[in-house]
């Protein structure tokens, strides 16, 4: 089951959306799987993540939340995968301790970011 966010209201959510029968977008709806994971990862934009951010208890991105996640986005582009939070902490110059506070958790700097669901293994190191 994918869950959607209708841009016109963007908190509301629409239940049960199946992605397999059209690749046109339901009314417009930012559609998000079981997990919270962006589907269709090119209607990522600015607002999403200010969107998302906000679902995630985060009131305001700043300069620091912004480079993580196009640092994030930027990785993920490139090589298809999560990074380490080890890579991220090193390639920002940013503490573990720095991240958490800013993003209380991995999911959530990847469902920011707009990135698709990473794969059952990698969404355990998440939490």
């Amino acid at each position: 089951m994918n869950l959607a966010i209708n841009t016109s209201h963007p908190l509301t959510y629409v239940e049960g959306v199946d992605r397999q029968q059209t690749d046109e977008p339901v009314n417009d709806a930012i559609i998000f799987d079981e997990d919270g994971f962006l589907v269709e990862t090119t209607r990522w934009d600015a607002d999403l993540a200010r969107t998302i951010a906000g679902q995630e208890g985060i009131v305001k991105l700043g300069y620091e939340h912004w480079k993580i996640l196009h640092f994030v986005r930027d990785y993920f582009e490139q090589f298809g995968a999560v990074p380490l939070m080890r890579r991220v902490c090193r390639d920002n110059r940013v503490r573990k301790e720095e991240i958490k506070r800013l993003f209380a958790s991995c999911r959530s700097v990847w469902r920011i970011a707009g990135l698709p669901h990473p794969g059952e293994e990698a969404k355990t190191y998440m939490n």
